[in-house]
């Protein structure tokens, strides 16, 4: 599924993986890595989850952010 979510992926020292947020979706949707890679592959199959998810259950989807548009990242 071709979606245009925002991915974050980040080193995390305390949690020794790699750690993505998907800032659209809320500030406690996360999933993780033991590498770069395999955070991504976990992040893409996190978003096709939610997505699939909200439209089984007739909610919207929340709007993606664009490049340029300021992103919170607590």
């Amino acid at each position: 599924m071709n979606s245009h979510y925002t991915i974050i992926i980040q080193w995390s020292d305390e949690d020794e993986c790699f750690v993505v947020s998907l800032p659209e979706w809320g500030e406690f949707c996360h999933t993780h890595g033991e590498t770069y890679e395999e955070a991504l592959k976990n992040a893409q199959e996190v978003l096709e989850m939610l997505i699939e998810s909200s439209l089984a259950d007739g909610e919207p989807l929340p709007e993606p952010k664009k490049l340029g548009k300021s992103l919170e990242v607590a």
